[in-house]
């Protein structure tokens, strides 16, 4: 615990309420937000053409329709940043939060498009975005003067909302090359309650550091949409597809660890603390 509050004082000494490093850090994120556009329609058609050669139609349908989802919403992340840096360079006390939430739409973005590619040797570009991203999210939490400990369930969080996401992805391609019945069914059914729990973790991030009274509640709801997407198709590919640990239970089990974190007495104070701080 000392060493934590050692590393959050030497940060929070360089970054809290620094509108000029976070001026610096807005115009990252914009050039990142250009840099995630010309990297994905870089290596976009690359690997469909890949997972095409490799005998995977399916996956090659699946990242031409995720690699375009993530950068209209990489770019869209970019051009908030503009108004991030317009609100630090107008010391605006709203201008920290914002940036928080293009940094963790830019982290989703850098983030999956590497597994299809890794998945058949191609490079892996996206790695830069994410790191950058991930500098980005650190650098808003600390001049928005967040506690770490609140920075550190936000981020446990992240990655919840990262495998909820990946889940949502898995089902498109599961869908398309199982034969139609209830299995097929099930990741059709389950594949957008997914993306929507997906939704609900980012929501549940942006409501906890920015102090909501309705963070619990939030939550309460993004782990039980992770949850009643994940375990479906999780436990249907155990039983029907694979036979063995399905990485479809990665996100719900996450969750369900979460969710019971989320409901103990210590957790509720820790949040108000923080609320009322």
């Amino acid at each position: 615990m000392k060493i934590m509050k050692a590393i959050e004082n030497f940060f929070m000494k360089i970054f809290k309420k620094n509108n000029k490093v976070g001026a610096a850090l807005a115009v990252v994120g914009i050039l990142t937000g250009l840099l995630i556009l010309f990297i994905i329609a870089n290596i976009y058609n690359v690997n469909i053409d890949g997972k095409i050669a490799d005998g995977r139609p399916d996956e090659a349908i699946t990242v031409q329709i995720v690699f375009a989802m993530l950068s209209w919403l990489g770019v869209s992340a970019g051009a908030l940043w503009v108004m991030v840096l317009y609100g630090f360079i107008n010391n605006a006390k709203w201008a920290w939060f914002w940036g928080a939430v293009a940094a963790t739409v830019q982290l989703l973005a850098g983030f999956f498009p590497m597994i299809p590619a890794a998945s058949i040797d191609l490079p892996t570009p996206t790695i830069w975005v994410f790191m950058i991203a991930i500098g980005l999210w650190f650098g808003m939490l600390f001049v928005g003067g967040v506690d770490i400990r609140i920075i550190t369930l936000a981020f446990v969080s992240g990655l919840a909302y990262v495998l909820t996401y990946i889940d949502g992805v898995g089902a498109i391609s599961r869908y398309q090359t199982e034969p139609e019945g209830f299995v097929n069914g099930m990741y059709a059914m389950s594949q957008m309650v997914n993306w929507w729990g997906a939704a609900a973790w980012a929501v549940f991030i942006f409501a906890l550091i920015g102090r909501k009274s309705w963070t619990i509640p939030m939550g309460i709801f993004a782990a039980s949409m992770s949850m009643f997407g994940g375990y479906p198709v999780g436990l249907t590919d155990v039983i029907a597809v694979k036979g063995n640990f399905s990485m479809f239970l990665v996100a719900p089990i996450m969750s369900t660890g979460l969710l019971i974190y989320l409901l103990l007495p210590g957790t509720k104070n820790m949040i108000t603390e923080w609320r009322n701080s």
